[in-house]
């Protein structure tokens, strides 16, 4: 007895094939699945890159994007090369290299306008809007969020949508219009929530919660923050959660519980130490300081830590979080009336 003849060497997805294939359509067939099994490269690896950097896992974050744009560009596939160029772009602005991070968004954004993807299109360019926001061009970075806002309801996406809501209501709680930025967080909650979009609805309980500290609604922020903190437990938002801890040192302080809002800051710090974030590093240290200078620790100590902080702010690209530790410096100088 002998079973039927087949070909060994034509393994996998290729192992269909019969012995008696004609070596074109072998070498066709192997080629297109080699096309295939490059673009499911790119999309894995895009795919580790996003879960690593969002639980602070950068290094492996930065050999997954790179990997993934490699495997794009050999099959060649300027949509994934996309995708690629913006999860690298979005880890850069993380790591505080805002120019940089610029860069790589920009470019991804013309790949996805030459590969016709929409969607890469989009989110690339409110990368840029966003890391506009953080390095202090808000005028610039308005008028992209209110470009991605008109295209994202034009194309009813909704996490779109929620992103450019996000970012102009951000833009205007830093002006000062805290109508227009609860009414910004207020919709993006809404839609996210609406939507399934529970990352969204963080960012934008966050929002909400610094608008109303503002007012003077203490109570109702923590409220909204330990729903939003729920959800960053949940999805093991790493980022996120550090930037909720440290809004609710925010809330905490703005309150006058200074002790409170002390742990609240150094908790917040660790956890964007342990991913290496140095924006969020910063702003939760400076948040701190304040609040040790309040529980009555010698001010010229103070004084002596906000001034490494700048300095080493100047390693960095976040000009807006370096003059925010300059006004601290500069309102501790200041005479108490």
């Amino acid at each position: 007895m002998y079973g039927k003849a087949f070909a060994p060497e034509y393994q996998g997805v290729l192992s269909e094939m019969s012995v008696n294939t004609d070596y074109r359509s072998v070498l066709e067939t192997a080629k297109e699945r080699e096309r295939d099994a490059r673009r499911t490269l790119a999309q894995s690896r895009l795919a580790m890159a996003e879960a690593c950097r969002r639980l602070g896992r950068l290094d492996e974050a930065e050999s997954a994007w790179r990997g993934s744009y490699r495997a794009a560009r050999d099959v060649p596939d300027e949509a994934a090369m996309a995708w690629a160029l913006w999860s690298g772009g979005t880890l850069a602005r993380q790591r505080g290299r805002l120019n940089l991070a610029v860069r790589w968004l920009s470019a991804a954004r013309d790949l996805a306008d030459r590969g016709g993807d929409r969607v890469a299109f989009g989110y690339s360019l409110a990368g840029v809007a966003e890391t506009l926001r953080i390095r202090g061009d808000h005028q610039e970075a308005r008028v992209l969020h209110v470009q991605l806002l008109d295209e994202a309801r034009e194309q009813g996406a909704c996490r779109h949508i929620v992103w450019a809501l996000e970012g102009l209501a951000q833009l205007d709680r830093n002006a000062g219009d805290l109508d227009a930025a609860w009414s910004g967080f207020d919709e993006a909650a809404r839609i996210a929530e609406d939507g399934g979009d529970e990352r969204g609805l963080a960012w934008a309980l966050r929002g909400q919660a610094d608008v109303l500290s503002l007012r003077g609604e203490h109570d109702e922020a923590l409220a909204l923050l330990a729903r939003g903190e729920q959800i960053c437990r949940r999805m093991d938002l790493a980022s996120a959660l550090a930037y909720n801890r440290k809004m609710r040192g925010n809330v905490l302080f703005r309150a006058s519980w200074y002790g409170e809002a002390a742990r609240t800051y150094r908790d917040a710090w660790e956890k964007f130490q342990a991913i290496e974030e140095p924006r969020g590093s910063a702003l939760a240290r400076l948040g701190l300081l304040k609040s040790l200078d309040r529980l009555g620790r010698p001010r010229r100590d103070t004084e002596r830590e906000l001034r490494e902080l700048r300095d080493r702010l100047d390693g960095h690209e976040l000009r807006h979080t370096k003059r925010m530790v300059e006004e601290a410096l500069e309102a501790l100088a200041s005479p108490v009336s």
